[in-house]
This record gives structure tokens, sequence and C-alpha cells, in this order.
């Protein structure tokens, strides 16, 4: 099979779901001069969000770590909409992860891991990527995770 990124997403047995609509006024994704900026994505699925409330007290960071997945997903589906290809990514330039978690919660890194692993393995050397972890107080619909990301297009 070749190695593209729809590829390897069908080797992990990933389909992207359709690109979420705004939830207010905003747009899901912005290009410019050859940059693709997504909106912060949450991690649903079908959609619903797949977990709720704060990393440290109502999750554990497994599931945070699921959750920032699916953001990871989710951004790849935006992106998709945006490019019509993948392949047009040129490479992933940053992430930013917002961790919704309690003041003594201090694995936000850990919880990113799961999106980063995701995105390295799906876009390979191009998913190589800088990233910020943050840990918040709360987030939209009381998610865990919400998710932007850079990419350079071409």
């Amino acid at each position: 099979m070749a190695d593209t990124i729809e590829a390897r997403l069908e080797a992990m047995n990933i389909a992207l779901p359709v690109a979420a609509a705004p939830a207010a006024n905003y747009v899901p994704y912005v290009m410019s001069d050859g940059l693709l900026f997504t909106a912060g994505q949450l991690p649903l699925r079908d959609g619903k969000l797949i977990a709720t409330g704060l990393l440290g007290r109502d999750l554990d960071t497994a599931t945070g770590k699921e959750a920032a997945k699916a953001c990871a997903i989710n951004i790849l589906a935006q992106a998709k909409a945006a490019l019509g290809d993948l392949e047009k990514i040129r490479r992933l330039v940053k992430i930013t992860v917002f961790v919704a978690s309690t003041p003594d919660f201090t694995e936000q890194h850990l919880v990113a891991n799961g999106a980063s692993d995701f995105l390295v393995a799906a876009l390979g050397e191009r998913g190589k990527h800088a990233r910020s972890a943050v840990g918040t107080a709360s987030l939209p619909l009381n998610a865990p995770v919400e998710i932007e990301a850079i990419f350079e297009i071409g």
C-alpha cells in the first residue's frame, strides 16, 4: 500500500469523520500564506463528547490521552475539509493542547502525547511538531481537552 496519510489512517482503522461545523461566530479553519490554522477541536465522536470533566478529579491521564487522540482525529478531519487532500500537508508545525484539569494535576504533557503520538503515526515525518500543553480551569461543554493546530501546506 502507498505510504500516504490516508493509507496510514486506514492501517490504524481510523475513518475521519465529517468535519464539525462551528458552534458560534467563527470559522473552522483559516488558510493564510501557506499555513492552515484550525479552530480548537474537541474530543467529539459521532457528535458527542467521548468524555467530560477535569483531569485529576473526574478523569485519569489514560482517558485524557484518548480524548486528545480524538481531538487530533478531528483536526485531520478539518484539514481534509480545508484541503480536499491530506497529501497537501507539508508538515504539522505546532499543536496547542488545552487540558481542563485540577490545580494540582501536572500531567498535561502526558495527555498531549495522545494527540502527538497519533499525529506522528498518521503523518509520518510530516507529523513531527512543536507543542504546548496547557492546563486550564474549564473548557467548552465540560470537555477535558481541546486542541488547535497549525499546518504548513502546499
